[in-house]
Formats: structure tokens, sequence, C-alpha cells
């Protein structure tokens, strides 16, 4: 079992909240400073929404897993095909710890495999404020950085 992640750059996160949970029926799954995300099962669908103004809409794409060899499965398939930018395992990104594999599209869009081992306080495993960049300018480079 797996559900698309959608990540989007919105400009007003409030406004946005506000509008996601009217047009799906659900509330807010999670949320944090400049963060939230929605989990709309009915649609197979994990919104994620960062507040950064004037940025790009689509921040990237992804599929969230549920068990750990749905994303070793996926590592390895991208390897093979000579996809897979990195491996991940058990670090911090979106305030959860998670274990992930990730890959670029030819213009650069992020997609990633992920499973959310557990919450965590930080965006990153570095404090909140050191790590506010990604907030502000959605992105987020191979190593996991902000970029």
């Amino acid at each position: 079992m797996m559900r698309l992640q959608l990540a989007l750059n919105v400009d007003d996160l409030e406004q946005a909240i506000d509008y996601y949970r009217r047009l799906f029926g659900v509330e807010v799954n999670k949320r944090e400073p400049g963060y939230a995300n929605f989990v709309v099962d009915s649609h197979g669908l994990k919104l994620v929404l960062f507040e950064a103004p004037g940025a790009e809409r689509l921040n990237h794409l992804g599929f969230e897993l549920f068990e750990d060899d749905q994303v070793d499965g996926a590592a390895e398939r991208l390897e093979t095909a000579g996809l897979l930018a990195e491996r991940q395992n058990a670090e911090v990104c979106c305030f959860a710890r998670q274990n992930k594999a990730i890959s670029y599209d030819p213009q650069g869009l992020m997609w990633e495999w992920y499973r959310v081992l557990e919450d965590s306080p930080t965006f990153y495993e570095k404090d909140v404020s050191e790590a506010a960049c990604c907030a502000e300018t959605a992105t987020i480079t191979e190593s996991g950085c902000c970029g």
C-alpha cells in the first residue's frame, strides 16, 4: 500500500489550509511553522504545503510507503535503472524521521519514495531556525540540505 505525495509551495499557508481542508473535507494531519500536511485517504493522497511566497508552485512529488522493504525495493529498482540519486536512512526532513530513496527528473524535479519512522520537532536534524531557508527558498539539494 502507498499514497501519492504532492508537495506544493504556497504564498499564504493559512489561506491554503482553509482551502484544502474544505476541498477534501479533511482536517490538517500535521501543522508546524511554515508547513502543513493533509492525509486524504479517499484519494490515496498526502498533500504537503510549504509556505514559500513567490516560489514555483510544485515543490516535489513522492510516494509515502508503509514498509521498509517497499523503500528498499524502490531504491533497488531506481539504482538498477541508473536513476537513484540518494538513499537516506533515518534522516529528519519535513518534521519527520524517514527512510527514503530519491531521484531527480531531467529538469531537476525531485521524486521520493519514503517511509515515516517517527515525528520530529524540527524540519531537519538541525533546529528549525537553521533549516528555515527551505521554507523561504523551497529548494532541496541532493544532499537533503537547503540550496
